[in-house]
């Protein structure tokens, strides 16, 4: 494994400990869309009266953490849940060369316009994004310089984004090698380290409230939507089908970082370990961000309410 740059814990201790907060130091997985009940987890961890500290993040936990690191979670909140299916597809600038399906500068240039570009050293916490180098074979921690370039480079899922170059390096989604990264925070000072997981076991059943559900566009929009990708990209359609390409390559993907994260996370245990099921999203469906948010709240909240802190390196639940 290489390391770039780790950057030291810049968390200090409460000159009250009798009043300070528990200090979190948190992971968040990889899971496309899914990553969305990220926001949902660390509203609940706030609320529980946790102070998170430091974060790493992969792929779509790089984009929830980076973000949170910048303390712009809530404007990012509220953009992701004001999409509807069309804005998705507008925001996937296509291309036909360079490695992948997306150049992605169109969502990034969105994102820094919606956020601010600020470097990684300058946030008010900790913050890794992971990404893979791709001609080394090595998974990267990238602690310094500009945030969306740290983001861009994990997010780049092989063959759905081009590659990110960064210092002559082709960097890819840290998805591949670290699917849920706790190692890049086993150093720091926090009280707890928390992980959430968008790869845990499939779950058929429906927890959210329907009331939470965005309410559906006239059939005519969803037509317009599934005529122009429908081969690629299925946005529900409600006749069966075959997957299109970038369903089946995203499942797979899926089936692989699971067993991977769970190899990971069984050498390197968190304290507490909050798991999505990893069918409650497809990669792209961005306008389902209200039910995926509360989804993360609920099962927070669920794994929060059954833990029994004990000392940095274990933890025992409920049953």
């Amino acid at each position: 494994m290489s390391s770039v740059d780790i950057a030291e814990s810049s968390a200090a201790p409460s000159t009250s400990a009798a009043t300070r907060k528990p200090t979190i130091a948190l992971a968040l997985g990889s899971g496309g869309a899914k990553g969305l009940a990220h926001i949902g987890a660390i509203e609940e961890i706030e609320a529980q009266g946790y102070d998170i500290v430091a974060i790493a993040g992969t792929s779509m936990g790089a984009v929830i953490g980076g973000i949170y690191a910048a303390g712009k979670l809530g404007v990012y909140r509220d953009w992701v849940c004001s999409l509807a299916k069309m804005d998705v597809l507008k925001l996937i600038d296509w291309t036909l060369s360079g490695g992948g399906l997306i150049k992605g500068e169109r969502i990034i240039g969105t994102l820094r316009d919606l956020i601010g570009d600020i470097a990684i050293e300058e946030l008010p916490i900790t913050f890794t994004a992971v990404a893979t180098d791709l001609d080394r074979e090595r998974e990267v921690w990238l602690t310094r310089g500009p945030l969306f370039d740290a983001i861009r480079a994990s997010i780049a899922i092989p063959s759905v984004f081009r590659p990110q170059l960064l210092d002559n390096r082709r960097l890819i989604d840290g998805g591949l090698l670290n699917p849920v990264p706790v190692t890049p925070l086993i150093r720091e000072t926090a009280d707890y380290l928390f992980a959430v997981s968008m790869d845990g076991p499939i779950d058929n059943t429906e927890p959210v409230d329907a009331q939470l559900v965005p309410a559906e566009t006239p059939d005519s929009y969803r037509a317009r939507i599934g005529d122009f990708i429908g081969k690629l990209m299925p946005l529900g359609n409600d006749k069966p089908r075959e997957p299109g390409v970038l369903e089946l390559l995203t499942q797979s993907m899926d089936l692989m970082q699971a067993n991977l994260s769970r190899l990971r996370l069984a050498a390197y245990e968190p304290d507490l370990l909050i798991r999505m099921p990893r069918n409650v999203a497809t990669v792209y469906e961005f306008y389902r961000a209200r039910e995926l948010i509360e989804l993360g709240r609920q099962q927070a909240r669920r794994m929060l309410t059954g833990w029994q802190p004990t000392h940095r390196g274990h933890y025992t639940q409920n049953p």
